[in-house]
């Protein structure tokens, strides 16, 4: 076991000049014609000493700015950057928005799956936007000249010429049939430089209780959710119409797999999970305080292989224990570890109920070299801290050593939120990180899903700081 250590509306467009480079997980790049990563180079450490505006907002690392690339876009989950510079950014469509949600309605309106972005002034501000599908989720990719789309039940494609900023190609599906409802909705995706498309599939229940989220409601043991949820599947990302099925299963026991990422070094796949919810409001009698059920169980930071079992609904991460232990649906008191002791544990372990949405290989030149050592992930923040002070909205940095963790995660884009730390909400939230990419000049991209933002970082001085 491997523990962690210690609409758009044109006239809505504002822009960003920004300082920062990383490779998208979603977004392949360094593959195929769709490739912006290139060759690495060596980093360019020297800064200007400030920059110009407020960062949007944000918080950053000295010498690198941010600027707003497009504004109110939508629900906007996932990015890829393709080798032009043309961004694409998925619309959760699947469910309500969370104004709709406070107003009572159930149905979102279905604009289009993915918004495609373009700055043809190279001002770091994109002028130019266009639409596409009907209906999107969380996931997309580029790859090998296509447009890959998440659209929940389907992961589909569409043929991209390498200027085109709307694929001219035809709609084609590549997987169908894939379960959606009930549970986590998010399908992300990752593609390997061998064509293998990565699909995550998320858990239908909380902790696969009899009685869903139940006080005391004891686990269904085996946990047949596992055949069809909880894990990630594995398909060809060239063949158009396969079905999913439980053959497809490539590794189980992740309760919602969010972040995905390949590897660009030897395509190894990682994958940031989201812990269970609710360890007292469930189980008091096992949980006295809501301070433990607030810092438990760690969001864990996964390296992913065929075969693999990482434990869900048996174990979850305890923060004190610092190991996978039994969950009390099974038996579990936080500290036994009978239902764990043959399952992978986390190549890094960060505080409960963040929410990681996206995970980035950094491949760039803009930023020192340690930011290639290691990953970026989205922190999109949750609600079930309550009611001690909720935490996350930030991008984080986590060093790497050998596929392990080294050393801990530092904070490296702050101040989403727009609010105090003690006052942060979910529902109040000015803006919450979901996506990362980089661009081919090694900007990055980060969206954002409360206020339909995309940010671009770079460093200062870049297109669009001034």
């Amino acid at each position: 076991m491997r523990l962690g250590h210690d609409r758009l509306l044109v006239h809505a467009l504002s822009v960003v000049a920004v300082p920062l480079v990383l490779v998208a997980c979603n977004s392949n790049e360094g593959r195929g014609r769709d490739s912006s990563a290139g060759n690495v180079a060596v980093a360019d450490t020297t800064f200007p000493a400030k920059c110009v505006g407020d960062n949007a907002g944000l918080t950053l690392p000295a010498g690198i700015c941010a600027t707003v690339f497009a504004d109110s876009i939508g629900h906007a989950r996932h990015v890829a950057v393709a080798s032009n510079g043309d961004v694409y950014v998925t619309l959760e469509g699947t469910a309500p928005s969370p104004e709709n949600r406070k107003s009572g309605q159930t149905k979102q309106p279905q604009q289009a799956s993915v918004v495609a972005l373009r700055d043809t002034t190279k001002d770091g501000r994109a002028d130019v936007i266009e639409r596409i599908g009907k209906i999107g989720n969380t996931g997309v990719a580029l790859a090998n000249g296509y447009l890959y789309v998440d659209e929940g039940k389907e992961i589909v494609r569409y043929k991209r010429g390498d200027d085109e900023l709307k694929p001219s190609g035809a709609r084609e599906v590549i997987v169908q049939n894939i379960p959606l409802m009930p549970g986590h909705r998010a399908r992300s995706i990752a593609i390997g430089k061998d064509n293998a498309l990565y699909v995550n599939v998320g858990s239908a229940t909380n902790s696969c209780q009899m009685k869903d989220r139940a006080n005391g409601s004891k686990g269904h043991d085996p946990c047949t959710e596992l055949n069809t949820r909880a894990g990630t599947w594995k398909f060809d990302a060239t063949k158009p119409g396969q079905s999913f099925s439980a053959s497809a299963r490539f590794a189980t026991g992740i309760r919602n797999g969010m972040g995905m990422a390949v590897r660009p070094s030897d395509s190894a796949l990682f994958v940031t999970q989201h812990g269970r919810d609710q360890l007292h409001d469930n189980w008091p009698n096992v949980f006295s305080t809501t301070q433990y059920q607030a810092e438990n169980p760690g969001e864990e930071l996964l390296q992913v292989s065929k075969g693999d079992n990482f434990g869900w609904p048996y174990c979850y991460y305890a923060m004190d224990e610092k190991k996978l232990v039994t969950a009390p649906e099974y038996g579990g008191d936080g500290k036994k570890t009978d239902r764990c002791t043959d399952k992978k544990g986390p190549v890094a372990v960060f505080p409960g109920h963040w929410a990681p949405m996206s995970v980035l290989f950094y491949t760039g030149n803009m930023l020192p070299a340690k930011y290639r050592d290691g990953v970026f992930i989205a922190f999109h923040g949750s609600w079930n801290r309550a009611p001690e002070p909720q935490a996350g909205y930030r991008v984080v940095f986590q060093p790497l050593s050998s596929g392990e963790a080294n050393g801990t995660y530092e904070t490296f884009a702050d101040g989403f939120a727009g609010l105090p730390a003690g006052e942060i909400q979910p529902d109040r939230a000015k803006h919450r990180p979901v996506g990362l990419a980089q661009g081919p000049d090694g900007a990055l991209y980060i969206t954002d899903d409360a206020g339909g933002r995309v940010y671009r970082l770079t460093k200062a001085g870049g297109a669009g700081s001034k």
